[in-house]
């Protein structure tokens, strides 16, 4: 049934799953630092559980697709790990120690703005905005930014509440519970991470162009960056205790996060990376805003305020842009792409005349 969508659907639903389980990831990795998890030994065991569900499907449904492996590939591969899964997540843990989980939401939606940047300065993704479509995939880009900043930094009056005598209305603080943090150390740590999330992003790109297994990218990202984590922890976490799960609260919280933020999430999107591009994938980002915002309010009785229906409006009017530029963007380059290669193949080394010329020639000879 899902094959007989239109391949353009598949990849905003499957963006909207991705998100729906990243969401919920962030729910999980508040509960695994509660119950005094190693931040390391967490992010090992995550990894290698995506490693293990990923690599029986690479392996045998990409035999065929999958070269041999070189340097070139190695290295890919490498900073493909550095970047995407150590830097990445190591940078986030510290930024998220030192200042707020608040604060690091926020600053996390400045991901899709970095990732446009990167991907334009490349010519990764060619983004006119002399043209109709280029607008509205950077207006609509920024519209999600926007849309999930409101979510975060402005609650205003309750529109809604499950119990609405048990809440009130208070104002959001970026500092909150400072008292033993190097705010400037989380901030700067943030920062790297948002950069780093961005750039991983965008570095997938050329990689599945000339790698052609989707799955086995993952699981050579995943293998360099275990090996990465594990030099770390060889000076870091010598203690045998800090390696047991002391509770069944941990496993779970490992399992859902190895299995949905790790082996799930890395497939979908390297897959919507190759087939939409990097833009498509950064644009989604803030859709995880507002399911947090939507989960809260269902799951954890949390109200539901003016600020949520704005920042929600602005996201679903931004993604709406995004998907419409990126479908307006095809139109033009299935109209392009036929007489590029037409024009090509008649300026080859010994077919000196160029398509518009030689019928003129020919035309002129008969006369």
């Amino acid at each position: 049934m899902f094959s007989s969508v239109p391949e353009r659907v598949q990849l905003h639903i499957a963006m909207i799953i991705f998100q729906i389980g990243y969401a919920g990831n962030h729910i999980i990795l508040r509960i695994a630092l509660n119950v005094g998890i190693s931040k390391l030994v967490f992010l090992i065991y995550r990894i290698t559980i995506g490693l293990l569900l990923l690599s029986p499907f690479a392996y045998f449904l990409e035999k065929k697709d999958r070269p041999a492996l070189n340097a070139s590939y190695v290295l890919q591969f490498f900073v493909l790990g550095l970047v995407g899964v150590v830097l990445n997540n190591g940078s986030y843990f510290i930024g998220l120690e030192n200042t707020s989980p608040v604060f690091a939401s926020t600053i996390e939606n400045s991901v899709p703005a970095i990732t446009f940047a990167l991907a334009a300065i490349f010519r990764i993704e060619e983004v006119n905005l002399r043209r109709k479509d280029g607008f509205a995939m950077v207006f609509g880009t920024f519209a999600c930014v926007a849309g999930a900043l409101i979510i975060t930094l402005y609650r205003g009056p309750i529109i809604y509440s499950p119990d609405s005598g048990s809440h009130q209305l208070e104002s959001m603080s970026f500092q909150e519970d400072t008292e033993g943090k190097n705010w400037a150390l989380g901030c700067v740590s943030l920062v790297i991470h948002c950069v780093c999330w961005a750039s991983w992003i965008v570095l997938q790109a050329p990689v599945v162009k000339n790698y052609p297994a989707r799955l086995s990218i993952a699981c050579y990202t995943f293998l360099f960056a275990i090996m990465q984590f594990l030099a770390i922890a060889a000076f870091t976490e010598r203690n045998i205790e800090a390696w047991k799960i002391h509770s069944q609260s941990e496993l779970l919280c490992v399992i859902y996060a190895g299995v949905v933020a790790s082996g799930l999430a890395f497939a979908i999107q390297i897959w919507v990376v190759e087939r939409g591009g990097p833009m498509l994938v950064a644009a989604y980002l803030p859709l995880q805003t507002l399911v947090a915002a939507v989960m809260a309010s269902v799951f954890l009785s949390e109200a539901f305020s003016l600020g949520s229906i704005i920042g929600a409006v602005l996201i679903i009017l931004g993604l709406y842009l995004v998907v419409w530029g990126k479908n307006e963007e095809n139109k033009i380059k299935s109209e392009i792409e036929p007489l590029r290669s037409m024009l090509e193949k008649n300026c080859l080394p010994g077919h000196e005349k160029s398509l518009l010329v030689e019928p003129l020639m020919v035309s002129s000879n008969n006369f």
